[in-house]
């Protein structure tokens, strides 16, 4: 794939720069979730990475991507942020362009997740993320393939109005993509209004969108779920076709517990299933999520065919799952994708 700014000398791009948040995750096992006002005991404790660009990147190098992984972000003047560079120079990121600052701790979030559900909740110090803006992210340097922004609703500056874009990250994401780069978002999951008027405005100047059915949802404005919790097929398919209405963007990517379905700028569909994993499987389901984005990535960026990116992406969803932190369960390509060899996929959540 070639790219440049207009009048310079063509350039072949590779590598994935991963932009956004950079969050230390302090990973709690609990032995069940308490209501209000009562006790829940700890297990164990760990530090792990979180946010969009840690996560997704981590994933990527685990995966043994024989690209450069390139990170952008700002982390504190702390321990947690030494702990961030740690982790990049042991998974060989690239982390020059992740700044520090002594404005702000860098940011972490309080994972509880109940070890007989796998279920989590989160509890998140916004820190350093808050202060990450447009002028953090070296366009003109880059020379990466893809560029990945995550999460969005959880980047403070990011999520500010523009009077020409709508929001700064669209800005970004539109000077990106006249550097000759593809663009790639994903949104955190919350529970707000804010969907609707933040997320659009960004969605005009993406290639690939990879959310989850929920967010997906929350955007478009469509439940694609049912009372009874079950997936709305029919919702769903008018939720992807929204989302490509709200953007000019070559794929569209939702996934679920159920599976991922995706579809591209010409309207051609493509579905498959999850892996379906024994009972007693999953240790924690905090960051499935991001490493389905980094098996997509990773596929897109290789020039693979849609089948096989949702296959990688399901595989390191499923990987992800056996470890209760966000990116430790993922392994080396090859044994990833025997996943699927070992375990059967579902049935795709549209047909």
């Amino acid at each position: 794939m070639e790219g440049g700014n207009v009048g310079a000398r063509t350039q072949v791009r590779t590598g994935i720069a991963c932009a956004g948040n950079w969050i230390v995750d302090r990973v709690k096992l609990i032995d069940r979730l308490p209501r209000t006002g009562m006790l829940g005991n700890i297990i164990s404790e760990a530090p792990g990475t979180g946010g969009s660009s840690f996560n997704v990147l981590a994933d990527l190098a685990r995966l043994g991507a024989g690209f450069p992984l390139v990170g952008v972000g700002m982390i504190g003047k702390d321990i947690a942020g030494d702990y961030v560079r740690k982790i990049c120079r042991d998974l060989r990121i690239d982390s020059r362009a992740v700044q520090r600052t002594d404005k702000a701790a860098t940011s972490y979030t309080d994972v509880m997740t109940d070890a007989g559900t796998g279920e989590r909740t989160f509890y998140h110090c916004r820190g350093a993320n808050a202060l990450f803006g447009p002028e953090h992210v070296p366009v003109v340097r880059l020379k990466c393939r893809i560029f990945h922004l995550g999460y969005l609703l959880l980047l403070d500056r990011m999520d500010g109005p523009d009077r020409k874009f709508g929001t700064v990250a669209a800005r970004l994401l539109e000077s990106v993509r006249a550097a000759g780069i593809k663009t790639s978002v994903d949104v955190v999951s919350e529970e707000s209004d804010r969907f609707c008027r933040i997320v659009p405005a960004s969605l005009r100047h993406t290639d690939y969108l990879i959310l989850n059915e929920i967010e997906a949802g929350r955007t478009t404005g469509i439940k694609v779920r049912k009372s009874s919790g079950r997936l709305d097929v029919r919702a769903l398919e008018r939720s992807i076709d929204a989302l490509h209405e709200l953007g000019d963007m070559e794929m569209v990517c939702v996934h679920m517990p159920e599976g991922a379905c995706v579809r591209f700028r010409d309207g051609r569909r493509l579905a498959r299933g999850a892996l379906d994993l024994p009972k007693g499987y999953i240790a924690g389901t905090v960051g499935a999520g991001d490493a389905f984005c980094a098996g997509m990535l990773y596929g897109l960026h290789e020039g693979w065919d849609a089948g096989e990116c949702l296959k990688l992406g399901a595989c390191a969803a499923a990987a992800c799952l056996r470890h209760p932190s966000a990116t430790e369960g993922v392994g080396a390509l090859r044994a990833v994708l025997k996943l699927s060899e070992k375990y059967p996929e579902k049935p795709a959540p549209l047909a």
